[in-house]
């Protein structure tokens, strides 16, 4: 059986043993390719890999023995679903692989925010503590979280695996979602326009769709709190990042913490690049080692339950 892995650096930039994957078939392991070679490289395989390498109806066309896609990743807008149902492609991914993961990173996106720890941390390499007539020195105020209101938009595995740590921070936490769920006594599930005018702090967990689409834009933003933070760990399509840019220039948002952009890579002038006051990192939340070995067996796992006739994490329409 040929297995093509289309882009597999970003699971294994060569710290996880893909031999799992190698006892199932033949593997041809790319760590890129560009959208025009995606085709030439499936040629005949009947089973892909795939995390950002787009299989468009297209791509389905030119390569008629594919007959399995695994995403290896949770969202899947990758590839053109409806086109994979017509030729009974078979497509799967990898849920709830990354929830603790993310939760961390959105947290530590929080504290640093409200704890200054990468200001004082340069200050201290600077030589400003060498220089203090004190035993410590002020660089900015910093904040505790315990009191704060946290509104969480989108209450799934990651969203409520934010709301157990932040409660454990002593927060307060209010929700939106469209399903409110039970066990969560101390949360408080609020209309969209009660959560942006309660909330200290909004992190967004929702997925990306039509509806949810720069969700976060000047309206939305005018309806917050003066010195909210803004955190983004979920898609960077849910804030207009122009809006945000704005919102930081004029003080009305304290701070925007991201993990994702709009396009990723950014393109150099992307506005949020050079905004004031905000924490951007390069799409890694999801990637501690554990995560990624986690996602690798789960992904392998799929793989393994097609070929016994028991596909499982079967992406539907």
């Amino acid at each position: 059986m040929k297995i093509v892995v289309l882009d597999g650096y970003t699971l294994c930039p060569g710290d996880l043993d893909m031999g799992a994957l190698r006892e199932l078939g033949e593997v041809a392991f790319y760590d890129r390719t560009p959208q025009e070679e995606i085709a030439q490289r499936i040629g005949d395989a009947p089973v892909v890999l795939t995390n950002k390498a787009r299989i468009t109806r297209e791509v389905m066309d030119a390569c008629p023995r594919m007959q399995y896609i695994g995403v290896l990743a949770t969202g899947y807008n990758v590839v053109d679903i409806p086109a994979a149902k017509e030729r009974g492609i078979v497509v799967t991914n990898v849920p709830a692989y990354s929830t603790q993961a993310v939760a961390q990173h959105t947290m530590a996106l929080l504290l640093a925010s409200m704890s200054r720890v990468s200001e004082y941390d340069a200050r201290v390499k600077q030589g400003a503590w060498s220089a203090s007539p004190d035993f410590c020195f002020y660089a900015g105020p910093m904040e505790e979280v315990a009191g704060k209101t946290l509104g969480i938009v989108g209450f799934g595995h990651i969203g409520q695996a934010v709301a157990r740590a932040a409660l454990g921070l002593d927060m307060r936490v209010i929700v939106h979602t469209r399903t409110p769920k039970t066990g969560f006594e101390q949360v408080k599930f609020v209309t969209m326009d009660e959560l942006l005018a309660s909330s200290d702090v909004i992190t967004l967990h929702c997925p990306l769709t039509e509806k949810t689409q720069g969700l976060i834009g000047s309206e939305a933003i005018a309806r917050m709190k003066d010195g909210v933070r803004v955190i983004n760990t979920a898609r960077g399509p849910l804030v207009n990042e122009g809006a945000m840019a704005e919102a930081l220039l004029c003080g009305k948002v304290a701070c925007y913490m991201a993990d994702v952009l709009s396009a990723e890579p950014p393109s150099p002038d992307n506005p949020l690049l050079s905004a004031p006051n905000t924490i951007l990192t390069p799409h890694v939340a999801w990637a501690p080692r554990q995560t990624r070995a986690r996602l690798e067996e789960i992904a392998v796992g799929n793989v393994r339950a097609f070929l016994e006739g028991a596909p499982r994490n079967v992406v539907s329409l």
